[in-house]
């Protein structure tokens, strides 16, 4: 078994990454659709039966939505398996492959959670709210397990010990940022879809409604949050390109930056048109890729050979994260 960087079992990790984003906005539209009851609130079965008959719109969105999350299960497993079979014991593309198969089997409980307890289509509960939030943050711990598995393999190094202490802070620091951000947006998604409204103004006038849902009154905070995390985050990303000038961390700095303002101005078209479930579906995969731009740009730095007070230049030949070294 090689401990270095595998082309082939790098490119199957990148794919399995990229088919759980489609996994993860088809579920999206399942919520967004109101097709989350479209099973009954039956699992693992459909209305009772293996293979339900296509009764209603809804009821083949929800089985066609656990058809490919079936399919992610056996792909998650498979990278698991060749992990174990191209990596030596204790190596941190075997432990990543371990803890994305392992927040895998936790998303499709939250999942089963929420048809079983009937917290799908038009339940407007709080109980709703707080199992939504804890499987986005579930499905945040997926996508970044199964990034450090692509990226880790692909030849980036482990993180350097002892650690960089101020770059792991802010390295920390952005990630709860951004879960705050992801978490208030996904309450925000969901009110939109029980309280839909015709055009923004008509959006505002609900949320500035003394009588209007406490999920209603929550999704105000949502671009308020987002504006000042996009000031915080960005100053902390060029702080930590300060801190640890690698090529592999400027560019990944770059990429983060450049998605994190993609994402903003996607969030204020969505909020100008009043979230069309088209565009909360674009809106989250844009929170994916930014997501997946601050792994990789935290992995990045924490693995840095260059000490705070190095002044390499930008140019450094640390291989970029995912790319096989030379």
């Amino acid at each position: 078994m090689s401990s270095t960087s595998t082309p082939k079992f790098t490119r199957f990790a990148w794919f399995v990454l990229g088919y759980n984003l489609l996994v993860i906005m088809w579920g999206a539209f399942v919520r967004a659709t109101g097709s989350g009851a479209g099973c009954g609130n039956h699992w693992p079965l459909c209305n009772g039966e293996v293979v339900p008959r296509p009764e209603s719109v809804e009821t083949m969105i929800e089985f066609s939505h656990r058809l490919t999350s079936g399919l992610d299960g056996f792909l998650v497993l498979g990278l698991l398996i060749a992990a174990f079979r191209t990596y030596p014991k204790r190596h941190r593309v075997r432990l990543a492959a371990v803890v994305s198969m392992v927040f895998l089997i936790s998303e499709a409980l939250l999942g089963a959670g929420l048809v079983r307890f009937g917290l799908v289509a038009d339940n407007d509960s709080i109980e709703r709210a707080y199992v939504m939030a804890a499987h986005l943050l579930n499905t945040f711990f997926l996508v970044a397990a199964l990034t450090l598995t692509a990226a880790w393999s692909g030849g980036l190094s482990r993180p350097r010990r002892p650690l960089h202490r101020q770059t792991a802070w802010l390295a920390l620091g952005g990630i709860l940022l951004l879960l705050l951000v992801s978490v208030s947006g996904a309450i925000a998604a969901l009110g939109d879809t029980l309280f839909p409204a015709e055009s923004l103004r008509e959006g505002i006038a609900q949320d500035l409604s003394p009588t209007a849902h406490i999920l209603v009154r929550l999704r105000v905070f949502h671009p308020i949050i987002a504006i000042g995390a996009t000031l915080l985050l960005g100053a902390l990303a060029l702080k930590i390109q300060r801190l640890q000038p690698t090529a592999a961390v400027t560019w990944n700095c770059r990429f983060f930056l450049t998605m994190f303002g993609i994402q903003l101005g996607i969030g204020f078209v969505n909020l100008a048109l009043a979230a069309p479930v088209w565009l909360q579906l674009v809106h989250l995969l844009a929170a994916d890729l930014v997501w997946i731009g601050w792994i990789l740009l935290a992995a990045s730095a924490l693995a840095a050979e260059l000490p705070a007070t190095a002044a390499a230049p930008a140019t450094s030949r640390e291989p970029l994260a995912g790319v096989p070294a030379r």
